[in-house]
Parts: structure tokens; sequence; C-alpha cells
């Protein structure tokens, strides 16, 4: 691959960035009006995450079918279909009446959202080079730290000065803009050197190899964490720490600005160690460690009696999660052939998918019923599952072509 112009393989990673961001722009636009939206259709915390769990059904539905249909179709058509989908259901959600039609239109959200990252992924493995993939990965993830950065006060200052429902049709109408240009702009690496043979496997004997299997039982307890910050961080600013619309629009996005940090911390250190000859098993796994145990900082987060101090806590564990997932992201290209990897990444991502409505039917029971304290203890210690899940049974990431076979003891 080194033939690869550089500047056009960044140029098409920075796509990714952007549908990325805006891909969070559309999804963090419920959660910052959360509040408004509770009060205004009488919604309870059980009721408000049946709407989360409305999402990520379709999430997790979605992941299975969006990763080989981005395979199929190729890269291009794939990833504008899915962010045309996704940038039409932001826009429904104007025309929620209640909290029936809210789940209705956030279910079609979650169908399309699905897609961006098996796109992501397969973008990075056409265009970069192992030694790059995680930084890159790193690179278009913190798309989703910039969309929520922004989200906060973009968000707010749409809802004070034009309601909430313009808030969603502004929001979801940009993403329209984002699949003109990517269709103007991308392309495959025709002058790339291809490193290895297609190969044709089956879902079910993809989903079959240890491989798959056990990255789908790690993203089960890793990725809800992420999904409780960006679904209730803002309703339990309010709730927990007694903060108005305004302080929420001044002071949420301070955690996803230092998890755009972790996206590219998480890759690079992965890179220094690969320079340093590494292994790449012990690089990857390494910097997925360290990045894991940060996360445990959810733990004292709700323990302080100080606002400040708690969202320094929730910024260090958010910074962990992003740099853990910056190195995951290049697990499938490390392992499978590029015609694969959208695939490989969609069906783990049904794990995460399933924790994601676990885990979000579990919150608004335990909030409701006793507090947020047993979810920040959780949401602190499910890390440390996943991280013992990647170390001690994933197994090595050896290139396929280094095996005998794809079968299911890879």
């Amino acid at each position: 691959m080194s033939s690869h112009p550089s500047n056009l393989r960044w140029l098409m990673v920075s796509l990714v960035f952007l549908a990325t961001a805006i891909n969070y722009l559309d999804r963090q636009t419920l959660s910052v009006v959360a509040p408004v939206l509770i009060d205004h259709f009488h919604m309870s915390n059980q009721e408000y995450s049946r709407v989360i769990f409305a999402f990520m059904l379709a999430y997790t539905i979605m992941n299975a079918v969006s990763g080989p249909l981005i395979d199929r179709l190729g890269t291009r058509l794939g990833y504008a279909l899915t962010a045309a989908w996704w940038s039409g259901a932001a826009m429904l959600h104007a025309l929620a009446r209640g909290p029936w039609t809210l789940g209705l239109y956030r279910f079609l959200l979650g169908m399309g959202e699905a897609g961006n990252w098996p796109a992501g992924v397969k973008v990075v493995a056409e265009w970069f080079p192992a030694n790059e993939r995680a930084l890159a990965s790193g690179i278009f993830n913190s798309g989703s730290a910039a969309g929520a950065i922004v989200a906060p006060p973009i968000i707010v200052w749409i809802v004070l000065k034009a309601g909430w429902r313009a808030a969603f049709f502004a929001i979801g109408a940009v993403g329209l803009i984002w699949v003109l240009g990517w269709l103007i702009i991308y392309d495959h690496p025709k002058d790339a050197v291809r490193e290895e043979r297609a190969v044709d496997i089956s879902l079910w004997r993809l989903f079959r190899t240890r491989f798959v299997w056990s990255l789908t039982l790690a993203k089960f307890f890793l990725d809800p964490v992420w999904y409780f910050y960006i679904f209730w961080f803002p309703e339990y600013l309010k709730r927990a720490r007694h903060f108005d619309l305004l302080a929420i629009g001044k002071y949420a996005w301070v955690p996803f600005m230092v998890a755009g940090l972790g996206n590219l911390l998480g890759g690079w250190f992965a890179h220094t160690l690969l320079r340093r000859d590494i292994p790449l098993t012990v690089a990857r796994k390494s910097a997925l460690a360290l990045c894991t145990l940060l996360m445990v900082s959810a733990i004292p987060a709700v323990l302080t009696s100080s606002a400040s101090i708690s969202i320094a806590w929730v910024s260090l564990a958010m910074l962990g999660y992003t740099g853990a997932v910056a190195n995951m992201l290049a697990f499938p290209a490390d392992v499978f052939p590029r015609n694969v990897v959208a695939s490989i990444w969609g069906l783990a991502s049904v794990g995460s998918g399933i924790g994601g409505m676990v885990f979000a039917l579990a919150t608004g029971w335990v909030v409701d019923h006793y507090s947020y304290m047993p979810a920040f203890l959780g949401f602190g210690l499910m890390p440390l599952i996943a991280l013992g899940i990647v170390w001690f049974i994933l197994g090595p990431l050896t290139p396929w072509r280094k095996l005998d076979e794809i079968g299911g003891t890879l």
C-alpha cells in the first residue's frame, strides 16, 4: 500500500470523520433536549429508557445487516445510502407527538446510524496499511466526540431561538449535504497494491470464529458505557447536579472534548509501540488495556460532591473508552481480508446493540427506583470484563493468510 498518495488517504478518512461527527450530532440532539422532552411529554425515566431502547433495537438489527450490505454494495454507495437514511430519520423527529412517535423515529434513526462504523472500518482497511490503521480509526472515530462537543451549545441555541422541533430538522439536514459531498469526492484507491485476495466467507462462518464471537461479547460489556454517557449525561446533570438547560449547554460538551483526545492518544500509543517493533497483538492489546483501565473513573465521578470534579472524572472515563475503541476498530483488518471487515464489525456491533438495549432499560429502572450511583458503579466495572475477554479469549491478531483456514477455532 506504499503507493497511496498520502494526501488522498487522509482526505478520505477526513470525510469519514465528518460523517461520524454528523452521526453524533443527530444522535445527541435527543440527549440534549431530553430534559425538555421528558417534561413536555410527561415521561418517566423508564419511558425515556424505552425510547433509547427503540434506537438500540434498530441499531442492533441493522448492525448485522449494514456491514454485509456495505461489503456488497461497496463503500461509496453503501455509505451514502446509510447516511441519507439516518439524516432523513433525524429530521422526522421534528414531527414527534409523544413517547410512541418519538420512539418510532428513534427506531428509524438507529436503522441508518448502524452503518457508519462498518463503513468507516472499510474505508480504513481500503486506504491504510496495518501500522496506520489504529491512528486512522482514531481520527475518524473522534468525529463522535466532535459531534458530541458541538451538540450541546448548538442545539441549546437552536432550541432557545426556534424550539426543539427546529433543532431536529436543522441537524438532520446537515447529513444530506454530507451525502452529496461524499458522492462527489470518494473513490477507491485504484493504485493501491493489493495485499490479499478477496475471500468469500459466510456470515455464520465468520461469527463462529473465536475472534468474532469474543469481539462481540467484549463489545456487549464495553459499548453500553459510552451509550450511558451520550444518552443520560445531560439528564444526569439536570437531575443529580441541578443544572438548567443553559448550564447543560455550557458544560455537557467538556467530556466529549476530552474523549476526542482519547481517539488520537489510543491510536498514537499503538502506532508508537508498533514502530518499536512490538508484536501487533501485544501493541494493540496493551493500548486497549491502558485505555480500558481509565474507564473505572466512572466510580469516583458519582461519589464526589463537586459537579466540576464529577465532570472531570467522567471526561477521563470517556477518554479511556475512545482510546480503547480506536484500537478495537483496527482489529478486523488486522486479521481478515478487506472485503469482509465491514461485515465483521457489523456482527461484533450486534453485541454492542444488545448490551445497549439491556443496560438502557436497566439504567432507567435503577435511576427511577434508586439513584444514579448504582449505574455509575456498574458502568465503571463493566469495562474490566471487556478487557478480560479481549486479553484472554480473543486470541492473537494473526493475519488470516498465515492460518491454514478461517474456521471455528480462529
